[in-house]
């Protein structure tokens, strides 16, 4: 399902999209790369590059720029390890079934392949993490503006998957993230995050469909 260390070199197939839905699909994917694996210093080194603005959104991506240019891929790997992986398990653990129902691989889950087949998406064999888990659901909707997976998703079908497997529970997620013990690095990610799942969450209410 993810080839996500590409995504810096070629972030987007080459079906016509706005530049709006563009950045979107740019951002979905940028956080499902940082939160699939720790970055390189390539990764952080492009990261610390970019440039925020005056929205709450430019200015949690301006203080992710920031510590970028402060960090070091070895430090920020063991503060993955630490969030996400730990000795048995990590502090945070970043699945839909876990936040929707305390436990793991649940109905949240069950749903999520159901919907997956239905637009053509299917796990790569290298990939042995739940599909419900925050990296991947990012990827997801990144192909879908972008019809990674077969044509561009409309907005109504973004709405829906948005609604049923990202809304209910990945603002908290980056919530907790970014107040996380062990976040340095990471407590920026999940401002960019948690700003970014607003944003979304009020542009679907907006829409049509």
């Amino acid at each position: 399902m993810t080839n996500q260390e590409a995504l810096m070199e070629n972030p987007s197939p080459a079906h016509e999209i706005t530049e709006e839905d563009r950045l979107r699909a740019d951002l979905y994917d940028y956080l499902g790369v940082i939160l699939a694996r720790p970055p390189t210093q390539k990764i952080l080194d492009q990261t610390a590059a970019l440039s925020g603005g005056e929205t709450d959104l430019g200015t949690a991506i301006g203080a992710l720029a920031r510590i970028a240019g402060l960090s070091k891929a070895r430090a920020v790997e063991s503060e993955f390890n630490a969030l996400f992986i730990g000795l048995g398990r990590g502090e945070l653990l970043p699945y839909a079934s876990y936040y929707l129902t305390g436990f793991l691989n649940e109905k949240p889950l069950a749903g999520l392949r159901r919907d997956m087949a239905a637009r053509s998406m299917t796990r790569a064999e290298t990939v042995y993490e739940p599909e419900d888990n925050i990296a991947s659901l990012m990827e997801m909707m990144a192909g879908m503006i972008t019809g990674r997976y077969g044509k561009a998703a409309s907005l109504a079908d973004q709405k829906q998957f948005f609604g049923k497997h990202i809304g209910p529970w990945a603002g908290h997620f980056f919530t907790d993230l970014e107040a996380a013990t062990n976040s340095v690095f990471y407590a920026s990610v999940g401002a960019v995050g948690r700003v970014f799942m607003e944003i979304e969450a009020q542009g679907f209410r907006m829409s049509a469909g």
